[in-house]
């Protein structure tokens, strides 16, 4: 497996999923808030991992530049055809990854990744990455599903028979201790480490660190 399979995957699966409903709508709306509330007007933001550019549509708009990425070429497809209907001047979306962006000379005051930590192949590298991308005291806002801290039987039965049937992606296993520890090893200081769920256990938290 690859970032290629990995890309190939999503490509895949990017019509069935920009049909897919929110799991928690009241949660989502929470992190969006949250997010737009640390987010000065003239910031330059960076979203990383942006599907279907669902978040980057309704946040782009608080701020002087966006730039949402996805590894997905079918994904970033559906994500412009959402901009043209609904368009955001500030904001463009790109097939990217942190890795191919770390090339380019541009650095930005934040950087987002919604639902994307846990699907990265190499998670410490991927927090080195995004710590390059950053300005100096540049924040790094994230919303990760922690495998580690589910159901056992999510991450010993159910996610890898699916993965086996192509029927779900990579997925890094680690709690939301062992991503605050990864952060700091990186050159984050953890600010804040949010539930933001509203049904349920929540194993997705939101957390929101800066750069040292």
């Amino acid at each position: 497996m690859s970032l290629a399979s990995d890309a190939a995957f999503w490509d895949r699966t990017a019509r069935r999923y920009a049909r897919s409903p929110i799991a928690d709508p009241a949660g989502f709306e929470h992190t969006l808030e949250r997010t737009r509330a640390l987010l000065e007007p003239d910031a330059s933001v960076l979203e990383l991992g942006c599907g279907t550019g669902t978040a980057a549509l309704r946040i782009a708009g608080h701020v002087r530049q966006y730039v949402a990425t996805d590894l997905s070429a079918g994904m970033i497809a559906i994500a412009n055809e959402r901009h043209a209907a609904a368009p955001v001047p500030a904001l463009v979306f790109r097939t990217a990854t942190a890795e191919a962006l770390m090339q380019e000379a541009a650095r930005f005051d934040v950087v987002l990744g919604f639902d994307y930590l846990h699907l990265v192949r190499d998670l410490p590298g991927t927090l080195r990455c995004i710590h390059a991308l950053l300005g100096a005291q540049g924040l790094f806002i994230s919303r990760t599903p922690c495998v580690r801290d589910m159901n056992p039987l999510v991450r010993l039965a159910l996610l890898p028979a699916m993965r086996a049937i192509g029927k779900a992606p990579h997925a890094g296993v680690f709690g939301a201790q062992d991503l605050s520890r990864h952060m700091d090893a990186a050159g984050f200081d953890v600010l804040a480490i949010e539930s933001h769920a509203t049904k349920g256990k929540d194993d997705c938290p939101c957390i929101v660190a800066r750069k040292r």
